[in-house]
């Protein structure tokens, strides 16, 4: 008996699928056990779905009364993974619930957390390759990762994408995504590595310029950062150039202009200093441009002070870096100064720098230009002499004018003096010494002083007198300012204890036979100048004082002398003023000087130095006009210094007729209505 063959076991849904795939094209004649893989490949997939619609639906719930879901969901086959922040705890709680509840799901990872409030609120994107932006940190909850994505994608550099890691928190600042927009943006400038951050309200910036648009780009836009918000560390390196170039340019009238590449902020600021070393109170033109470059082995900082030596060599030119080499052109200071640049370029280059063109001529100087500059505590002469006598002679009027300060002399010889150049000079350098900083500049026969006075009765009477005192042919303006207000009229009682306090312990004596200021004096009569400008009601009345009892009126100066002492020098030996300002000539002046300063100095005694012919002792009556002469001068030479520190002319005087003090009492100083 045969046994009937039994029915193939291929369920009918299996036979239905199999026939559908023949016809689709899928599988032609495969085996059965195929068919059942692939029935169940694709009835995964339609678990996925499932997983994937009801996950989607519990997440968009979440976003009910918020700016956007907060629950975001990914499904890998039957695994979920759940990130967001919950506004509170319970709707966390809640929302994670409901994914587990889902039917046939084998894992859920939770990484979900709950909003806080964090203080600070920091933000940060870096951009870790060109095409893609990252974000870090904390966002505004109330905002939503959307949102906040949409608002950012137009600040976007070109074709990168954003991916955003930060949280959202509360506690952002106002205005954060107008303010997290103008960070991103910044990033469009800045090489890969580049970071920006907010923190509450302050934006930092680090990164590397794409290039010197770039950096100009950027130096323009942070300008103006977001309204209520600062700028905080800004570290943006310049972009890197291959011709990297430094050059200055001297102009006739003295300033400069720089321009080329300066590789740091820092460095910009050490060449600036050094360029208004060189200029001497000229201006300065920076036009350098912030990049990197520089040829390695190259010291830039040498490279700058040699670059400055040859600038100061040129009366008109430019000395420039490129290619590695440093050149030089234009019209020098004088025939010596194209000698001493050659010689700088043959011996003095720094370091790898190789020598170019030294393209200099040395025509004559027009306009014949001299320059006097009184700092704080150092007096500069720069600019153009015509022979040593007349250095000698100027150097020798600037010293006891200005004892205090060091002077700088950085001037060189040169013809084509102007006329009576040595006599505008002495009748200015007096005015400079009672500024607290000015310039004196010679420019052909125009001469101009501009400063600070610390009064403005100072400042109004050099305008009216300096011009006065130039020599025919010679003009002269005056732009001088004082800081100080006029001030108020003050009673004569505390005036008077002002006096007294300021002049205590100072005991003004002049030195035997001399009417020559000691430095003392200088501080006590710059406090009495001051208090005449608060009591300007009252006068300063000014008494001298004798020699002490015993030195005979031969050792006393003479009255021509006085009246040169009478200037604002430390010293005895000093010029006349009225001889100086005649001077055309450095040796005249040079000469005069030395035939003053034996005037002035104090007479040997007939015991040390016998005489040819004794001269006929005074009698008591010649001995004690004498001294009383000498006290008078002494006086007038106190009235002089005030005067000259802006006390007005009728406001300080030396009384006639009014008897001398002892050299006890030193010089007098009263107040009198």
């Amino acid at each position: 008996m045969s046994t009937p063959s039994m029915p193939s076991q291929v369920p009918p849904h299996g036979r239905t699928l199999r026939s559908r795939l023949i016809r689709a094209g899928w599988i032609a004649g495969l085996p059965l056990l195929a068919v059942i893989a692939a029935a169940a490949y694709f009835g995964m997939l339609r678990v996925t779905e499932r997983l994937e619609r009801e996950a989607t639906a519990i997440a968009a719930a979440t976003g009910e009364g918020q700016p956007e879901p907060w629950l975001r969901v990914s499904v890998a086959g039957r695994d979920l993974t759940a990130t967001g922040e919950a506004p509170e705890a319970s709707q966390r709680e809640a929302a994670v619930g409901r994914l587990a509840a889902i039917d046939g799901i084998r894992r859920l990872t939770d990484r979900t957390g709950v909003v806080e409030e964090v203080s600070p609120f920091v933000w940060s994107v870096e951009r870790p390759a060109a095409g893609r932006v990252e974000a870090t940190g904390s966002r505004p909850a109330e905002v939503g990762a959307f949102e906040l994505a949409q608002r950012l994608k137009p600040a976007l550099p070109r074709d990168a994408t954003l991916s955003d890691n930060a949280r959202a928190a509360r506690g952002a600042p106002r205005d954060f995504p107008d303010a997290a927009a103008f960070a991103v943006e910044r990033l469009q400038d800045l090489t890969t590595g580049a970071v920006a951050t907010l923190n509450d309200t302050v934006i930092s910036i680090r990164g590397e310029a794409a290039s010197l648009a770039a950096y100009d780009a950027l130096r323009t836009a942070l300008a103006t950062p977001p309204q209520g918000y600062t700028l905080g560390t800004i570290e943006i390196t310049p972009p890197v150039v291959g011709d990297f170039r430094f050059g200055v340019s001297r102009r006739p009238d003295g300033s400069l202009e720089l321009n080329g590449h300066v590789a740091s902020e820092s460095a910009r600021e050490e060449i600036r200093a050094a360029a208004a070393e060189a200029a001497e109170g000229a201006a300065v033109d920076d036009r350098l441009r912030d990049a990197r470059g520089l040829p390695p082995g190259i010291d830039g900082p040498a490279l700058a002070r040699f670059v400055f030596q040859l600038a100061g060599l040129l009366h008109e030119g430019r000395v420039s870096f490129e290619g590695e080499a440093v050149s030089v052109e234009g019209n020098a200071l004088d025939a010596g100064a194209v000698a001493e640049a050659q010689t700088l370029m043959r011996d003095a280059r720094p370091p790898g720098i190789a020598a170019g063109r030294v393209a200099l001529s040395a025509r004559p100087i027009v306009p014949y230009v001299l320059r006097i500059r009184r700092g704080s505590d150092s007096v500069t002469v720069s600019g153009h002499l015509p022979d040593r006598a007349t250095r000698e002679a100027l150097l020798a009027r600037l010293n006891p004018r200005f004892f205090r300060e060091s002077i700088h002399d950085r001037t060189r010889l040169a013809d084509g003096a102007p006329a009576d150049l040595g006599a505008a000079v002495a009748a200015a350098v007096d005015p400079l010494s009672t500024l607290a900083s000015g310039e004196l500049t010679i420019s052909g026969t125009s001469l101009r002083l501009t400063g600070t006075s610390l009064y403005p009765e100072s400042a109004a009477r050099l305008a009216q007198s300096l011009p006065k005192a130039m020599p025919a042919g010679w003009n002269a303006t005056v732009a001088v300012t004082s800081d100080a207000a006029p001030s108020a009229a003050a009673d004569m009682g505390p005036c008077r204890q002002r006096l007294a306090e300021r002049t205590a312990g100072h005991t003004l004596r002049f030195a035997p036979g001399s009417t020559a200021l000691a430095p003392e004096f200088y501080p006590v009569l710059d406090a009495v100048a001051a208090l005449a400008r608060a009591c300007p009601a009252e006068r300063i009345e000014v008494v001298g004082h004798l020699d002490p009892a015993g030195v005979k009126p031969e050792t006393q100066t003479d009255p021509v002398a006085d009246e040169a002492a009478k200037e604002t020098a430390p010293k005895p030996a000093k010029a006349d003023t009225k001889k100086d300002a005649k001077a055309s000539k450095g040796s005249k002046a040079k000469a005069e000087t030395k035939q003053e300063a034996s005037k002035s100095e104090p007479k040997p005694e007939a015991k040390s130095e016998p005489k040819s012919e004794p001269k006929p002792e005074k009698n008591e009556a010649e001995r004690a006009d004498a001294g009383a002469d000498l006290a008078r001068a002494r006086a007038l030479a106190v009235v002089d210094y005030l005067q000259k520190a802006g006390v007005p002319l009728e406001r300080a005087a030396a009384p006639t007729g009014v008897a001398p003090l002892s050299d006890r009492q030193g010089i007098g100083l009263s107040l009198r209505s």
